[in-house]
């Protein structure tokens, strides 16, 4: 057993030991069926956001598939045990694990002299080379340190295939590493994956990244990958993230708010599936609070930098998704480099793919997916003197919402004039999304206590607006909203529809709040009942 040739189950077994690990093993019987050994299908690239699991997922397929690990009692508790090609192929595949990241990262920290005038390439190929030849110490190598030609002597001599792993392949994009160095890397992944004689070698090669293959530097290197992104991750969706499902089983064991979790962490849509930043919810299992994990890995610097860039339309998407709104995106044309932008379309595709956007495929538009991300965008904006009046509204936030639990209409009404001329300035008054956009905006503080949910199924219709607190001592709240009608008639819907029965298991105060915008006078009034359910 070697460090990457053929590395034991210890990684995968120490995490399983914490006792929080949620059983994603049926990507390994997804990849058994679906790529292993096919042709057409043994190159799969995945592409996902930091702390999104692509580590635990690639030392689950090391635990299994490596010669160097005896892993039928670690898998014997879950799915993958079950199934029909379980044991034909555990344990019995050469694996070359390379986390690139975490090499590059080690190279680095090395003083010029020990790193023996050798380039990042050059190193590389020296420790994975002196792995083969421990381990295959029977076969007779080539002199010239290549991996390629090391995997292709013991496949010719010993008629043995490897599995390829490589995490963060595109650690050398996002450091814009020498022309020269970066020349060096296309050349090793062209020798492994577009070498005809040596393709017969290789039973399967799972790569991961940030960012899915970057088309203007190592496309053509990797044109052999099938890819599954943030964009469409289909059939492995499942595997991406947490499902909700898989969270609320979580939620019960830690004896955890699932609504809570739902607000924090969900959002992240692929196929039918809603996905939750897993390592978010580790977090906040583990330590019972929910909050922001998301800078200890990653910072809102990315997005700040990017809505600086100002193109055509940019800021008014940006504040209509603060909003709770959504805007239709084009993806396709992305490049998937960190320096090409010609649009706010490769900004948001860009920001889809880093996960501060999700993405709902069916209808070509992405969004903020939930509040952890939404504090990222808060602090993206907090600065930048584009989003001012944005931060005054965010900022003033919570005073709205004391302002509305007091049953103060006229305050009310004046904070919603301001934020629906802010959401609206540039788009139409008569645009009714723009108007929920500027109420959800207006009460973005209530995100800190509250459930929302627009358009809820009500008694005999739709509530447009209903919030919900996690503190059952507080006061819900339904908004229904009205266009050159009345105040009074929006409170009537309300009545008149049951729109309190979407509150079935609710039980104290419940705030009527209606509001209409009157498009000549461009204002807003606001009346406020309240009502007890028992």
């Amino acid at each position: 057993m070697g460090t990457y040739l053929n590395p034991n189950n210890e990684n995968f077994r120490s995490f399983v030991a914490t006792g929080t690990y949620v059983d994603k093993t049926m990507l390994v019987d997804v990849l058994n069926q679906k790529n292993l050994n096919v042709p057409e299908f043994k190159f799969v690239c995945v592409s996902r956001p930091r702390r999104f699991g692509k580590s635990i997922a690639e030392d689950m397929l090391s635990a299994y598939y490596s010669k160097g690990a005896d892993s039928k009692e670690l898998f014997a508790p879950y799915k993958l045990s079950k199934t029909e090609h379980f044991e034909k192929h555990l344990n019995k595949y050469n694996v070359l694990k390379i986390d690139l990241n975490a090499m590059y990262s080690k190279w680095r920290s090395l003083s010029p002299a020990d790193r023996e005038g050798q380039s990042f390439m050059g190193y590389v190929a020296k420790l994975l080379c002196a792995d083969f030849a421990e381990y295959f110490s029977d076969v007779k190598f080539p002199d010239e340190l290549s991996v390629a030609d090391f995997i292709q002597s013991v496949y010719a001599q010993k008629k043995e295939t490897f599995i390829i792993i490589i995490d963060e392949y595109d650690v050398l994009v996002r450091e814009q590493v020498p022309q020269e160095e970066f020349s060096v890397y296309l050349a090793f992944l062209n020798s492994l994956f577009k070498n005809r004689e040596l393709l017969p070698a290789i039973s399967l090669a799972y790569i991961t990244g940030i960012l899915p293959i970057i088309k203007d530097k190592i496309q053509s290197k990797l044109n052999t990958f099938h890819e599954y992104t943030m964009l469409d991750a289909s059939p492995l969706a499942e595997f991406v993230g947490f499902t909700a499902d898989e969270v609320q089983s979580l939620c019960e064991k830690y004896q955890c708010s699932f609504e809570e979790c739902k607000s924090w962490y969900d959002g992240y849509q692929l196929d039918n599936y809603e996905i939750y930043n897993p390592q978010a919810v580790y977090n906040a299992m583990i330590s019972k609070k929910f909050k922001s994990y998301w800078t200890a890995t990653s910072s809102y610097t990315v997005v700040a930098d990017k809505i600086c860039m100002n193109f055509s339309g940019t800021k008014d998407d940006v504040i209509s998704m603060l909003g709770g709104g959504r805007i239709r995106v084009n993806v396709e044309k992305y490049e998937n480099t960190i320096d090409a932008f010609y649009d706010k379309d490769d900004v948001f595709t860009y920001l889809i793919h880093l996960g501060y956007l999700a993405y709902d495929e069916k209808e070509g538009e992405c969004y903020i997916p939930n509040r952890e991300i939404l504090n990222e965008w808060q602090k993206a904006i907090k600065n930048n003197e584009d989003y001012f009046e944005t931060d005054k509204i965010i900022s003033a936030s919570r005073e709205l919402l004391e302002a509305t639990l007091a049953g103060d209409e006229k305050s009310v009404a004046a904070a919603l004039d301001k934020s629906h001329y802010h959401v609206t300035s540039n788009l139409s008054y008569n645009n009714e999304k723009s108007l929920q956009s500027a109420i959800y905006l207006a009460y973005i503080y209530a995100l800190n206590n509250y459930v929302i949910t627009k358009e809820m199924p009500a008694g005999k219709g739709f509530a447009d607006i209903v919030y919900i607190p996690f503190d059952k001592t507080k006061a819900a709240l339904i908004i229904e909203l009205k266009h050159n009608k009345s105040t009074e008639t929006a409170l009537n819907q309300i009545k008149e529809k049951k729109y309190s029965e979407c509150l079935a298991n609710w039980h104290g105060d419940i705030l009527f709040v209606g509001v209409n915008y009157d498009e000549k006078t461009k204002h807003h009034e606001c009346q406020i009942e309240k009502f007890y359910k028992d």
